[in-house]
């Protein structure tokens, strides 16, 4: 009997598949369609850092099983790859090793792709993008200039991580424990003109669009709602005291205007230096030391669980009572949040009173609880009416927000206001190996925008990467530039955008990526997006996936593309852990997929992440579950293989089996399709399996459930089902074959309902009607989608679901 050498069939596969372009997909087939039968299936694209994790292999490998899965149910698929390519670790790497960031990055993508072919990843190669390419980035910077047009680019004041030592700035994740990653130089915060993307303008629609998203984890929806964070209440105009200088603070308390005692800045706010102007250099220093003490704590993201501050040497007045009040910067403000400002009414919250009680400030009590009076222990933030208000005293909080508000504003010192936590888009990065940002400074013109037709701005090849400083001010080649206007010299910005801006619209890219004269072509965008399925981790909840959102709404009110939300489903999968960690190389605990591959094969890699758990959920390695795939690929090997001696099959029936075969095909099909329960599919497929060993040799009904069993297993082991199909005497190849359909007349004959009662932590809340075979998990979506159970559980947090099958569901809430 002929043996499994997966290393021989998987490349001889792999070289099949490549030569006969197996995955490529034209733009016009799905013109040529009536059914327009289409699925755009994407990943998010990884950082080229040249060897892939396990953590790869899993995420590629749920994408592969259902593109796979869906061509063989008739669909055209786009399934691209490519890579995220810019930012520090390749300049860090040219800094370290002498070498050039665009070299070391060719060298990381064709490492990876070497590895993602070895895995049979079905990707149409021929759309593989790097946003390194200057025919990609060329695109970043033509949108940009979209965004300048539209006032959507801008430049402002903000604080950034400076190494004085090595004269550069530091991104958060280069400064540990307050000092340079490199030199060991303490960090400090200085104030930088840098350029910015409006995305503010677009809060309140992205905020309303999360509710038309249904295919997306609630998780991520909450995740963008926070980040977001629409907040109403009022602006109110501290004025210095003995200056014109204005301070606005936000506030959604108003009514506690009266026991605001002192204002708190957040460390980061670009206005502090220029508030203690006058103050006395010593204490400027001291400032200066806290903010940058303060900034570098918060950048490691240590809980603020002491409240610290310092006073910055002036007073404010507030407008409603004419009260002086002191300006302290503190640990626990962020500009993040409102103006970056805060008025401090410590009787009544909390945070306030640990500040105010610590650093000996006042506390007015201005609001009296309905019952009982204020104790002064502890902040008083519930209901009540003001007191120690002057005209305000007696009203309830709710209507003495609108009076005051309504008092201030015809008083000209604030105004009603909705605030939101998002802030606007900081693009600039003082870094070298990202897109240059294509505008120019003149000293006749001012900032004027490089023309389109000169698009790309290229990155200078002259650059000496010492580490001290913007390597990009060392090309004097790149920084001067004629004026488009006037055509005098200038100098070209040389900050370079952050690689957010590459991941935010490489999906559109894809489909046209070859393409000089536009970013895409808008009539065949149209067609293919938006992206049918989506997968990637969720700590790209917010950023990546808010900033692809903004991107398209702002293309799409250009009139680029006809869709506002760039992916209709979300998947989310789970990481690999090891010993119950994340793998990392500091911990040890590292597999790497190479030695899997070669050990046991792709295919074995492949199911292995698929059938260990859940792909939401995360994934606990186990050599033993490692050594089980591959045995059961060998055991459906071996029966493939003892199939193919019998050249006549005699007839048998089978009742019995002739149900589960139909039931599995059902049940596959629908874990697939309906759930991405590819975990409990492959179950499925093992079970057939066993029951397949049983039956007697050379019978017709064995060939065929034989034949079902490797077609079903075709997506998830692609090189050995191909295989085990060729040896069948298929001929046509698997992946080209129609998905098994199932006899709807054989289910119904056998198909037993059970009504099965739902209880909330104990209560009976409904009855539903399920099938016998129904996998525990569509039982569960079953009963969390019914109407009922939803009203019961609205606004509530699942913390247990228990299912005894045929008996009970009962979810514990809280």
């Amino acid at each position: 009997m002929r043996k499994l050498d997966h290393n021989k069939i998987e490349k001889k596969w792999q070289k099949i598949w490549e030569d006969a372009d197996a995955f490529k997909v034209s733009n016009k087939v799905y013109l040529d369609r009536p059914d327009k039968k289409k699925f755009y299936l994407l990943e998010m694209f990884p950082y080229p850092s040249g060897k892939l994790h396990m953590g790869h292999v899993r995420n590629y490998a749920i994408g592969d099983t259902v593109a796979r899965f869906m061509r063989r149910k008739g669909f055209d698929i786009l399934y691209p790859m490519g890579y995220d390519a810019m930012g520090l670790p390749a300049e860090n790497a040219a800094i370290k090793g002498n070498t050039a960031p665009a070299k070391w990055t060719e060298k990381c993508i064709n490492d990876m792709v070497d590895q993602q072919k070895r895995l049979g990843l079905s990707y149409d190669w021929d759309r593989l993008v790097n946003t390194s390419s200057p025919d990609y980035y060329r695109w970043n910077q033509w949108i940009f200039l979209k965004l300048l047009e539209k006032g959507l680019a801008y430049r402002k004041k903000a604080a950034i991580n400076w190494c004085p030592e090595c004269n550069t700035t530091l991104a958060n994740e280069q400064v540990e424990s307050g000092k340079c990653w490199r030199c060991e130089s303490k960090v400090e915060v200085k104030i930088k003109k840098q350029w910015y993307f409006k995305i503010t303008d677009y809060a309140d629609d992205l905020l309303d669009g999360l509710e038309e998203i249904k295919g997306w984890p609630d998780a991520v929806k909450i995740q963008q709602k926070n980040w977001i964070g629409k907040s109403s209440g009022a602006i109110i105009d501290f004025k210095l005291k003995d200056s014109k200088r204005i301070i606005p603070v936000f506030t959604t308390r108003p009514d506690t205007l009266y026991g605001s005692t002192f204002l708190l800045m957040a460390p980061t706010h670009p206005d502090i230096m220029e508030i203690v102007g006058d103050v006395a250099e010593e204490k400027k220093e001291k400032i200066k030391n806290f903010i940058n003490k303060t900034v570098s704590a918060s950048i490691e993201k240590k809980d603020i669980k002491d409240k610290n501050g310092i006073y910055l040497g002036v007073d404010a007045v507030n407008p409603l009572n004419g009260k002086t009040v002191p300006v302290y910067t503190a640990n626990f403000v962020f500009m993040e949040y409102g103006t970056g400002a805060i008025m401090s009414v410590p009787a009544h919250d909390q945070r306030d009173y640990e500040f105010a009680r610590k650093y000996d400030l006042d506390i007015i009590e201005v609001i009296r609880p309905d019952e009982g009076g204020y104790d002064g222990s502890a902040a008083y933030e519930g209901p009540g009416e003001l007191v120690n208000s002057g005209e305000f005293n007696g009203l309830k909080a709710d209507e003495a927000i609108k009076k005051i508000t309504s008092y201030l504003k015809s008083q000209g010192t604030g105004r009603k206001s909705t605030q939101y936590k998002l802030r606007d888009w900081l693009i600039s990065r003082q870094r070298f190996w990202g897109t240059p940002i294509p505008v120019i400074y003149c000293s006749s013109c001012g900032i004027v925008p490089v023309r389109e037709d000169e698009l790309p701005v290229r990155l200078p090849d002259d650059i000496e990467f010492s580490g001290v400083g913007n390597p990009l001010k060392t090309s004097k080649k790149f920084k001067e530039a004629t004026c488009p206007k006037c055509g005098k010299t200038g100098k070209r910005e040389t900050d370079t955008m952050d690689t957010f801006v590459d991941s935010s619209w490489y999906f559109l890219r894809y489909v046209n990526p070859k393409e000089s004269t536009k970013p895409f072509v808008s009539e065949d965008v149209n067609r293919w997006l938006p992206v049918d399925q989506y997968i990637g981790g969720i700590e790209h909840a917010v950023l990546h996936l808010l900033y692809s959102r903004f991107f398209t709404r702002v293309l799409n009110d250009m009139g680029f593309v006809d869709f506002k939300e760039p992916f209709k489903n979300l998947l989310c999968q789970g990481m690999v852990l090891k010993d119950g960690a994340k793998m990392s190389k500091s911990k040890g605990n590292v597999v790497s997929p190479g030695d899997i591959i070669e050990k046991y094969g792709a295919d074995t890699a492949r199911l292995f992440t698929l059938f260990a758990s859940p792909p939401v959920k995360d994934l606990e390695w186990s050599d033993s579950g490692v050594k089980g795939c591959y045995r059961f690929i060998n055991k459906l090997w071996k029966l493939a293989a003892e199939e193919c001696v019998h050249e006549k099959l005699t007839e048998k029936d089978d009742k019995e089996f002739e149900m589960l075969l139909n039931l599995t095909i059902k049940g596959v099909t629908e874990d697939i399709k309906e759930g991405f329960r590819l975990n409990t599919a492959i179950a499925k497929i093992m079970e057939l399996v066993n029951s397949i060993k049983k039956l007697p040799a050379g019978t017709k009904i064995k060939r065929k459930g034989v034949e079902i069993a490797v077609s079903l297993l075709g997506p998830f082991a692609p090189h050995t089902s191909n295989e085990m199909w060729e040896m069948l005497s298929k001929k046509s190849r698997l992946d080209k074959a129609d998905w098994p359909e199932y006899d709807k007349a054989v289910i119904k004959e056998t198909k037993k309902t059970i009504e099965l009662p739902v209880t909330i932590n104990g209560k009976l809340r409904a009855k539903i009607t399920v099938s016998e075979f129904d996998s525990k998990e569509k039982v569960l979506d079953m009963a969390r989608s019914d109407e009922r159970i939803k009203s019961f559980m609205e606004g509530s947090e699942i913390i247990k679901k228990i299912y005894v099958p045929g008996k009970i569901i009962n979810f514990v809430i809280k």
